[in-house]
């Protein structure tokens, strides 16, 4: 069944908390430019330089105005800041990002409902003492890590105490994909090309990661705790027929003598059902029938409207405006449409639908 699309007007009044966002504050931006990178690193800070509203709140405002009613949830752009040096300059940019992305939120709450700490997972310790700081003195609403640290999987018992800690805030756990062209899409090659390690890698990456954190048991120890996958749950609810009977024949594929690849954490439920406790976000770039595939694994209340703003081809406003279009016209009823755009933000998080 289908609904009319509301006007435009209609569209403005709607509340809509955006709650995967990515911006780079103006200290953390241009410490991020004063460090010496590698080559990945270097990449992306060409790439961010092109898109001004990361970092100009005057262009991004006024990109925001469009949309009526309509904040972000923020966090700090990539790369990730284990890519950026040493441990000690993870620190450093992930104290400077939380206390810029603190300050924004707490001078325009019109504009921002809250942020996601940034987090040096490359020191675990010291990850657990910055969440601690951003949500305990700075009123993070959670943190974002990426889907490896250098390589490292997510899985590794070196973090365990992060996502104890993070299952225990009570927050969101927002998790972006991590890749680059160094990583080759056949053995035999030095590189990706064509850009397939964006946009077949990326989605990879994050369908390993919710796979690992499965089946290494990190959702068996600590069911609290609230994973928020971006891009729609990438891969997992268009194979969810090989998520969920497939993976019920773990093992059945695999030779005797590499038993120990299947063996994890002892489970009490299908594999499909801990894929089904993590929440997504709408960041499916306009394509509404992937939306309604998201919609339709996770269900509406583990739905959260998100853009993915600023990286559009319009740099700024253009994925904010094709998922709420998309929202709109994928047959969801009004109440349906309301509880993503805000109902499970605020919900999850505590927060107020206005400003």
């Amino acid at each position: 069944m289908t609904h009319d699309a509301p006007s435009d007007e209609e569209n403005r009044h709607t509340v809509k908390i955006d709650a995967f966002c990515h911006i780079m504050p103006r200290p953390y931006y241009d410490r991020f430019f004063e460090l010496d990178v590698a080559v990945h690193a270097a990449n992306l800070r060409k790439r961010v330089s092109n898109i001004p509203s990361l970092v100009d709140m005057d262009v991004r405002f006024a990109q925001m105005d469009e949309f009526g009613d309509y904040r972000q949830i923020i966090n700090i752009a990539a790369p990730p800041v284990e890519d950026l040096g040493s441990p000690a300059i993870s620190k450093e940019m992930a104290r400077i990002g939380n206390e810029s992305m603190a300050a924004l939120v707490r001078d325009h709450p019109d504009r921002f409902a809250g942020f996601m700490a940034c987090v040096p997972m490359d020191d675990p310790d010291a990850a657990v003492a910055e969440l601690d700081h951003a949500t305990g003195e700075l009123g993070a609403y959670g943190a974002q890590i990426y889907t490896h640290v250098n390589g490292r999987a997510m899985d590794d018992e070196r973090f365990e105490a992060f996502y104890e800690r993070m299952a225990a805030s009570g927050g969101l756990l927002q998790v972006h994909p991590c890749r680059s062209s160094a990583w080759s899409d056949y053995p035999t090659e030095p590189r990706s090309r064509y850009e397939i390690w964006w946009t077949f890698g990326w989605e990879y990456d994050l369908s390993a990661f919710m796979a690992r954190i499965v089946f290494s048991g990190v959702l068996e120890r600590h069911p609290d705790l609230k994973l928020l996958i971006h891009h729609g749950g990438s891969m997992v609810p268009h194979f969810a027929g090989r998520v969920g009977p497939g993976w019920d024949q773990l093992g059945a594929r695999t030779p005797e003598d590499q038993k120990e690849d299947v063996e994890g954490y002892p489970l009490t439920k299908r594999p499909i059902e801990y894929f089904k406790q993590m929440y997504v976000d709408t960041a499916m770039f306009g394509a509404a029938n992937a939306v309604r595939c998201s919609i339709d694994f996770y269900g509406v209340d583990h739905v959260l409207f998100g853009s993915d703003s600023p990286y559009d081809p319009e740099r700024g406003p253009g994925y904010i405006r094709s998922t709420i279009k998309n929202l709109r016209e994928v047959g969801l009823t009004e109440a349906e449409q309301d509880t993503i755009f805000q109902g499970n933000v605020t919900r999850l998080l505590g927060l107020t639908a206005e400003a």
